[in-house]
Formats: C-alpha cells, structure tokens, sequence
C-alpha cells in the first residue's frame, strides 16, 4: 500500500461497502455533517468528554495538518449530496517523530460491521510505512468495542496511570 495515498474500496462483513480515502480539507462540512449525525454517547466515546458542538477551529488546523504531522483517512459512501462520511481515523506523530497517536470513529449504523477493524488496520499500515515505531491511543473503560478491537489487532491494554477511567492501548509497529 503507498503509505502517502490511501484510495481504495472496502467490503464489510455485512455486505455493504465504503470507500477509504485520505482525508481532504475539503471534508469539513461533511466531517461536520458526521459530528451531528453522532449520539450523545458516541461524542463522549470519541472525545472522552461531552461534546456538543465541533472545535470548528481544531478542526481545520487538524485538516491543514495532514500529512506533515499524520495521516487522517475517511469511509465514505455515496448520498444524496455526494456523499457522508461513516468513518474516520487519525494518527498524529509524537514528539520524537518515533511514535504516533491514533483515533478512531465510526457512525452507529455502522457499528460491528467491521468498518472500524478496516480503518485502524490502514492505519497501521501507513504508521509503518512512514517508519513510525509505536502507536498509542487512550481509550475509555467502558468503551468496550474499541477495547476489543486494539486486543484482536494486538495492542497491549494498561491502565492510565493519569485516569483509571482511561486504557492505554498500544502497539509496536516494528
């Protein structure tokens, strides 16, 4: 896979299928479109915090972003308005270039059709391909879907020693 451009479809487990793709600046509405689509539960899952409204300037200094300080993907399908966003995911590299830090997303409707598996999985991928070392990202306790796929793709899980309310999932890349 070329680590710099990310362009593929995907089937799911369900049948249904998502286009995976870098993530553009030209996103942003639908990114925001995405945001609003998510339940209370799903933002305070991703954020680790209750979020009502989008950092619309963090946004867009994450967008500007890529793909100096990371690499950000998006699953797409067709609409009506061309199209929504499903999924998306993130690394941002650490300090010492060595290591990253990943997020991932995916819309409820999507949820357990193994659209999450597909995007950290690319990830990984491009995390290697960039010569990266370790990756890492903190997850909440209860969130238990995300537990189980860093477990499944071998990530270690170690309590935070900041939050115990946080895991720390991490995975050596080489």
């Amino acid at each position: 896979m070329d680590t710099n451009r990310i362009d593929f479809d995907a089937p799911l487990r369900d049948g249904r299928a998502v286009h995976i793709r870098n993530i553009h600046q030209s996103d942003e509405a639908e990114l925001l479109q995405a945001f609003d689509r998510l339940s209370p539960t799903a933002r305070y899952m991703r954020f680790m915090r209750f979020v009502k409204e989008p950092n619309l300037e963090r946004l867009r200094k994450a967008l500007a972003s890529f793909p100096d300080s990371g690499t950000g993907i998006v699953a797409t399908i067709p609409a009506a308005d061309g199209i929504d966003i499903v999924g998306a995911a993130f690394f941002v590299l650490g300090g010492d270039a060595s290591n990253c830090e990943f997020a991932v997303n995916v819309s409820a409707e999507f949820g357990g059709a193994g659209l999450g598996s597909t995007l950290l999985r690319t990830l990984i991928e491009a995390a290697k391909g960039r010569g990266l070392q370790e990756m890492e990202g903190f997850v909440l306790a209860d969130n238990k879907s995300m537990l189980g796929l860093a477990r499944r793709l071998g990530f270690s899980n170690e309590r935070d020693p900041d939050d115990g309310g946080v895991r720390l999932c991490r995975l050596r890349l080489r």
